[in-house]
């Protein structure tokens, strides 16, 4: 008898399966007529894209599961939004849970992305998106079974746990106190659970809501022990697409379209564990609005057709008008093109100072309180126009804003209108400047040669003169022994005759040797002076560079402490001394700057170290600081002109440009490295030479 009412029940649903399937044919078959070409034309353009193939195991609603062979769910539909948004077409493929898993974890696998359930206290070790939505998972036991109050209560029980699920990966970390038993699936756990072999599930909420009704004996028996949620995971390899899918997913949630879904799915307030017969009954009604949307289309074409005949002696009446139109907007683009392409601000004003045009590009600075003449007098934008306009004359003038120089021209046009043109001049500015600069250099450099000239006469005299005293000492010593011997008291400037020839001896090697080093400064700053006019570079010592350049920048340096490495024998190159000491003392006085100065403490103290060297062939001149250091962006910007960070101070800008000059002139290379806080180093290579 039961075997007759299973049997019947079967042919039952059968029947009502064929029915369903004819009505959806049906609604398919309308839908086709309705929407053919508009679906051939999507179906094509999807093809052109890229496909996401996304892997389903899931048969619970709503989230992944399929309804006489149509898959739809909550995630289905929601990567599919993903994938219209990221243009890529999404490929459904279905496997096993296990199968799935063992899928992601591969990088050659043709499965793009898995929707599973991560413990919000665990990550997979997988690349994932941001949360799509929260579950959790507690225990089921069978009717009339004491509860599950906590993890305690399951010490010593058979436990049912679905492999590689969110649960699994949970209690991976942690102490086990009862024995686990592995399943495939959880309603696997729940035919074991029905069989005694095991004492406890622990299930999905989604999966086991839906189980529940099959199992009749059993119950939930524990509120939430683990809390999860679901994220798209893909192998680490994809993470370029999963940042796009987080992407998507964020805009979904900001439009509210996110929310949207979810309330389509999984509704608010209710529980929507199984769509089946929701979906029945809505077949009978889609069919219904498909034959309506049907005759509304035969009735919207009847419609359209007299439209269309309206629409065509409306367009050939505009057809005229448009070409005409088509004309002019050609003439006016082509006109306002070259407008926009000028580099300069051009405004056109009339006597009210009423912007007509403008191409915008720094316009706004005619009204801005900072734009003023050079000379210090403030700009009035309405006065100076009408002065122009009523005087018919153009007026050029040198304008500043802030760091900035521009030149201002307005010319009339007519009696009421002028334009404006507003030009930048900030680089021409930087220039003239820095050729007054040069030209005050260049005139110090010719006044320290003629300085260095007349120094040189009384330090020549200085020394010939300290010549003599010498001499003339060593021929007093006998008078000065014999005249002690006949007046025992006699001092000269208060010391014992003897000692005070020693003194006077002492003090004529301090004077020699004091005039002889100013003779040393004096020439190499007259050599430092002398324009260079060397066709051809000649060779010379990089130490001797080193020395040179120390003597010659010796009042600056004596408050830091120098140390120099000076390697021997001395390594030789072909170059210009004068342009050297050039670039070396810039390089110095660089140092100096940036380095603390010695206050006489030993804390924060300005160290400058010198060095030459011989390095794979090259002669090498480093010379490092401790001073301030500069950072990535002021390090890639160090050598152009004009570029400084001591505009305050008085900088130019021009030293390190200049001395780039140099050293590529000398086919030379400069190596800059530093770092905020730590300091400086310059690496100078030169071609060696020849060792002595």
């Amino acid at each position: 008898m039961l075997k007759q009412i299973c049997v019947h029940r079967h042919s039952s649903l059968a029947i009502e399966h064929v029915k369903i399937t004819a009505m959806k044919y049906l609604l398919i078959l309308v839908m086709a007529l309705c929407f053919h070409a508009p679906y051939l034309a999507a179906q094509a353009q999807d093809l052109s894209h890229k496909s996401i193939v996304f892997g389903v195991h899931s048969k619970t609603a709503p989230l992944e599961w399929r309804n006489n062979g149509v898959d739809q769910g909550f995630n289905l539909e929601l990567i599919g939004r993903i994938g219209q948004l990221i243009d890529k077409r999404i490929v459904v493929r279905r496997k096993t849970f296990q199968q799935l898993l063992t899928d992601v974890h591969d990088p050659d696998c043709p499965i793009d992305v898995i929707a599973v359930v991560s413990p919000v206290s665990i990550d997979r070790k997988l690349s994932q998106s941001d949360p799509i939505y929260a579950t959790h998972a507690k225990a089921y036991t069978l009717q009339g079974k004491s509860f599950i109050n906590s993890w305690h209560d399951l010490v010593g029980k058979r436990v049912a746990i679905k492999k590689g699920a969110f649960v699994d990966v949970y209690i991976s970390g942690q102490p086990q106190e009862f024995e686990r038993v592995d399943v495939d699936l959880y309603e696997t756990g729940f035919q074991l659970l029905i069989k005694g072999e095991v004492d406890v599930v622990l299930a999905e909420n989604f999966v086991a809501r839906r189980l529940l009704p099959l199992y009749p004996s059993i119950r939930s028996s524990s509120d939430a022990l683990i809390y999860g949620s679901f994220n798209f995971v893909s192998h680490n390899v994809n993470a370029p697409l999963m940042g796009q899918i987080n992407d998507a997913l964020r805009q979904l949630k900001l439009s509210g379209e996110y929310d949207r879904l979810v309330n389509k799915w999984f509704g608010t307030g209710r529980e929507k564990v199984d769509l089946t017969s929701t979906q029945k009954n809505m077949l009978s009604l889609a069919i219904a609005v498909s034959i309506i949307s049907a005759l509304g289309m035969i009735f919207t074409g009847y419609i359209s057709r007299s439209l269309r005949k309206r629409t065509r002696s409306l367009n050939l009446e505009l057809a005229q008008r448009r070409k005409a139109e088509h004309q002019i907007s050609n003439l006016s683009q082509q006109f306002q093109s070259v407008l926009n392409g000028i580099p300069h601000g051009v405004t056109l004003f009339n006597r009210e100072c009423d912007c007509l045009w403008s191409n915008d590009n720094n316009n706004d600075l005619l009204k801005n309180s900072e734009f003023h003449f050079t000379h210090g007098e403030p700009f009035e934008l309405k006065t100076t126009l009408l002065e122009v306009l009523n005087s018919q004359k153009s007026l050029t003038e040198d304008m500043s804003f802030l760091d900035q120089f521009w030149q201002l021209q307005i010319h009339p046009i007519g009696e009421d209108q002028a334009v404006i043109l507003l030009e930048e001049a900030t680089e021409r500015h930087q220039l003239r400047q820095a050729n007054n600069e040069a030209s005050r250099l260049a005139s110090l450099g010719e006044l320290s040669a003629g300085i260095a000239h007349e120094i040189n006469n009384p330090t020549g005299i200085i020394i010939h003169s300290v010549a003599f005293l010498n001499d003339a000492l060593k021929d007093l010593q006998p008078a000065t022994d014999a005249y002690q011997k006949q007046n025992p008291f006699w001092l000269i400037a208060g010391l014992e005759p003897e000692r005070a020839l020693h003194e006077l001896h002492y003090t004529c090697l301090n004077i020699d040797e004091g005039a002889t080093r100013i003779s040393r400064i004096v020439n190499d700053l007259k050599r430092y002076a002398l324009p260079n006019i060397a066709t051809e570079h000649q060779r010379l010592s990089l130490n001797e560079v080193v020395q040179v350049s120390l003597r010659l920048t010796a009042n600056q340096i004596k408050i830091f402490k120098i140390r120099t490495q000076l390697h021997q024998p001395e390594p030789m190159i072909m170059g210009d001394a004068q342009q050297l000491h050039q670039v070396l003392i810039n390089l110095i006085q660089n140092a100096c700057h940036a380095s603390p100065q010695d206050d006489g403490t030993d804390t924060d103290v300005g160290m400058i170290t010198i060095e030459t060297s011989i390095v794979d062939g090259k002669a090498c001149l480093i010379i490092c600081d401790n001073g301030s250091g500069m950072d990535q962006a002021t390090l890639q910007r160090i050598t152009e002109p004009f570029f400084t960070t001591r505009r305050s101070c008085g900088g130019t800008g021009l030293g390190l440009s200049v001395c780039s000059r140099i050293i590529k002139e000398h086919k030379g290379e400069m190596q800059i490295t530093s770092r905020q806080g730590k300091g400086t180093c310059i690496k100078l290579l030169f071609s060696l030479e020849q060792l002595i």
